[in-house]
């Protein structure tokens, strides 16, 4: 039996693919060939309800997310923009439950470029520090749950987690406040399809054009605001065919 070299083999395969293949060719009208995502597409955020978080427990981190991300007149602070909603379909979703983490011990308190190394991940600490900071909220001078506080006091209460002048009780008030800040941040600025950034408001704010095909004629045009209104990974309302 002749032996074929592994030169000899793969040009054999690749001759015989040529000659066996078929290819069909189809007339395309009225419609693009190409669809977006379509091998394995995001998941869109429904709106309304809340899916990891109770009402007492939205109403706080709306109230926190508002106070991280306040309204200007430039754009809608974090409640409005969808920050809560963002980080509340996170939290029900791979994100909350550490999917595709290495989640077995030992659990040991990393540097700040080791990322987050707690055992329970996300939804744990959202859970045990709005407990916690509900409980110190309503004792001592407050009387009240965070939502309830003026934004005077919030600030106050959201300044001492981040500076540790104020230590929660039964959870690492600092660690708390870090990931609803960024969480928040990026509910600000992510995809719409993910509940945050309202209307593209986080991107219109910085002239970010988001998901737009092709906007090479622009990349070195340095110091010129960018003229076209951001588009999303589900695209643009105005860009669907109507029917006329």
């Amino acid at each position: 039996m002749t032996k074929l070299s592994r030169r000899e083999l793969l040009a054999t395969t690749a001759l015989l693919l040529a000659t066996t293949a078929r290819v069909e060719g189809r007339d395309i009208s009225g419609q693009v060939p190409w669809r977006p995502n379509a091998g394995a597409p995001p998941q869109k955020i429904t709106p309304g309800g809340w899916l990891f978080f109770t009402l007492p427990e939205a109403a706080a981190i709306e109230a926190m997310v508002d106070r991280i991300i306040p309204p200007d007149a430039e754009a809608p602070g974090g409640k409005d923009a969808g920050c809560a909603v963002f980080i509340d379909r996170q939290l029900a979703g791979p994100y909350g439950h550490q999917e595709g983490l290495y989640t077995r011990p030992p659990f040991i308190k990393g540097s700040r470029e080791q990322g987050p190394q707690s055992e329970g991940g996300p939804a744990q600490v959202y859970k045990t520090g709005l407990a916690a900071l509900d409980r110190f909220c309503r004792s001592g001078n407050y009387q009240k749950g965070f939502a309830e506080l003026d934004p005077k006091r919030q600030d106050e209460i959201l300044q001492g987690l981040e500076d540790e002048k104020i230590q929660l009780d039964g959870a690492d008030g600092k660690a708390f406040f870090q990931l609803v800040a960024l969480d928040a941040q990026q509910g600000f600025f992510a995809d719409p399809l993910y509940g945050g950034n309202r209307d593209m408001c986080g991107w219109k704010m910085i002239g970010f054009p988001g998901a737009r095909y092709d906007y090479r004629d622009w990349v070195t045009r340095h110091n010129e605001p960018y003229p076209y209104p951001p588009v999303s990974i589900m695209g643009r309302s105005d860009w669907l065919l109507r029917k006329g």
